[in-house]
């Protein structure tokens, strides 16, 4: 399993990249290769209001669709509208496509480190 170092994770299977107090989005390669191919992707509004533990919008894919989880409460101040043209792109690279931005970050949901995610998915599979 392919963790980046650089970035932080949720137990939700998003990836976060932390720029000063901007976050992009992404979703985790765990949550690709679990969904399968994605055929479409709900994203927000720039400008809306995202909170933090709370949906701001899906992925579907042929297996099922599946909630966004933000990692924060703030404003989203970018999506990323070629992920929305092409969402297998997210099952071809999926730390390399982003899916929104949020700034003006007031509060956030614990983030996991490269290590922690990777032990959730051990203990994860040890229990399978």
């Amino acid at each position: 399993m392919n963790v980046p170092k650089n970035l932080m994770y949720t137990a939700s299977h998003e990836w976060v990249e932390i720029d000063g107090d901007k976050m992009k989005i992404g979703l985790t390669e765990h949550a690709s290769e679990q969904l399968g191919d994605l055929v479409f992707i709900n994203l927000p509004e720039v400008g809306d209001q995202v909170e933090a533990e709370g949906s701001f919008g899906d992925v579907e894919s042929v297996k099922a669709v599946s909630d966004i989880i933000s990692p924060a409460t703030g404003e989203v101040s970018a999506v990323n509208d070629a992920a929305l043209d092409s969402p297998g792109d997210v099952n071809g690279d999926p730390y390399g496509v982003w899916l929104a931005e949020i700034s003006n970050v007031t509060g956030k949901r614990e983030l996991l480190t490269p290590e922690e995610y990777e032990k959730l998915q051990e203990d994860r599979k040890a229990h399978v």
